[in-house]
């Protein structure tokens, strides 16, 4: 989770012990906005309006800079009544959602076309990324959930009977209808749905005539500048201390995703929590948390899971070939790395 700096950070703690070059993390260079980005004098005549509600098992906020206080609401209600029909079409926590139809009866007809778009960027990812990410690992969510509950964690005859159920070759995309080939597969969507809603929420208020905004859905996009002029800032959370930051960053119109081991824990230890690595059935091991920076929302939100699995050795080659893309990792033992295009404030 990313949060956005809105009041004085209590503690910023910041190691770098390596260097993104000494081994080898490839930056991405940083797209240019059509304006030329941001300006860097306070916006004139602009009131803030912002409003909070929860989608998709998040907090979301969306806040807007206009003249007019009328229009921004007007703008924040056609963004979240977006989310709330993403959350319709994608939710886990709604059972009529289609996503759950598609879980519980293994064929979907006629999905709206937002799960068909987000499905299929799923898909791509999952071939770029070599199956580090993969959205049909939700059979073994359940599993270590409900091992969670009986206080154990799963042996391995139990992961490996699992992992059966999971592999996105296994998932069947088309406009008309959508499949799961194999008995007792089933979709999440948490690893990428909360960016395409940043993406689409940012969509809705650009399309109303709002210029300067941030969208929080779990994932943060901003448009033009804060009032006082210059980029929105966020900082990003610690995974150890949760009352501190690892690193302020500033959003030069990327959006920023971060995946952590501290979100959702299985076991006491963090060995295992909810980012599990397709392939294994197993949390990876060598990160605490990750952060990425690229053009797209659901583009960040996924590569942030996608380099959390494949790890500080054949994560910067999956970097180096995503145009746009910077990102900031934390190890297991608190050394902190990131590639040269980070653009860190302090």
């Amino acid at each position: 989770m990313t949060h956005l700096m809105m009041t004085k950070r209590r503690t910023f703690l910041r190691r770098a012990f390596g260097s993104a070059m000494a081994l080898g993390l490839a930056g991405g260079a940083i797209p240019g906005s059509k304006d030329g980005g941001p300006p860097d004098r306070p916006v004139d005549g602009l009131r803030t309006t912002r409003r909070e509600g929860k989608a998709l098992g998040s907090r979301v906020a969306i806040t807007a800079l206009h003249p007019s206080e009328a229009l921004a609401n007007q703008a924040i209600e056609a963004a979240f009544a977006e989310l709330d029909l993403i959350e319709d079409v994608m939710s886990l926590y709604r059972p009529e959602s289609q996503l759950c139809r598609l879980n519980r009866q293994g064929v979907l007809d006629r999905p709206h076309p937002h799960l068909v778009e987000v499905l299929r960027a799923a898909v791509a990812m999952s071939g770029r990324a070599g199956g580090a990410f993969d959205v049909t690992v939700q059979p073994l969510w359940d599993l270590f959930s409900g091992a969670q509950a009986e206080g154990r964690v799963p042996d391995p005859g139990e992961i490996e009977r699992t992992l059966r159920r999971v592999g996105f070759r296994h998932l069947e995309v088309g406009t008309g209808r959508v499949r799961l080939l194999r008995e007792g597969m089933a979709v999440t969507l948490n690893g990428i749905a909360q960016g395409f809603a940043a993406d689409r929420a940012t969509a809705i208020l650009r399309r109303s005539g709002i210029e300067h905004a941030l969208v929080d859905t779990g994932e943060l996009l901003s448009s033009g500048a804060k009032q006082q002029g210059g980029p929105w800032t966020a900082g990003i959370q610690h995974p150890r201390q949760p009352e501190a930051f690892a690193s302020v960053v500033r959003l030069d119109g990327r959006a920023l995703s971060t995946s952590g081991d501290y979100a959702t824990s299985f076991s006491a230890d963090r060995r295992h929590h909810h980012i599990l690595d397709p392939r294994t059935g197993l949390s990876p091991a060598a990160f605490s948390s990750v952060s990425v920076l690229a053009p797209t929302a659901m583009e960040a939100d996924a590569l942030s899971t996608a380099l959390f699995v494949l790890g500080p050795v054949r994560g910067p080659e999956l970097i180096g070939a995503a145009p746009g893309v910077d990102a900031l990792f934390i190890l297991k033992d608190g050394r902190t790395l990131a590639t040269a295009g980070f653009p860190a404030v302090a």
